[in-house]
């Protein structure tokens, strides 16, 4: 996650489905007993919470393309 800028996050529910992962691991490892690991998984869905939602900027859209002539 260290590159949230990537085009590959672009999409909202990619996201989402980063973040929903990260928070479905973290309830799977307080359920089975490693709350370590549990707290690990909620610190990386706070980070991904914090990148992709809170302090991500969508690229510009409407910007054409620069001419690889020039």
């Amino acid at each position: 996650m260290k590159d949230s800028e990537h085009p590959f996050f672009r999409p909202l529910w990619r996201r989402v489905a980063v973040v929903a992962v990260c928070l479905i691991w973290s309830v799977i490892e307080f359920a089975t007993g490693t709350p370590f690991w549990g707290v690990i998984a909620l610190g990386f869905a706070g980070y991904g919470a914090w990148q992709f939602f809170y302090l991500y900027k969508p690229a510009d859209e409407t910007k054409p393309p620069a001419d690889p002539k020039e």
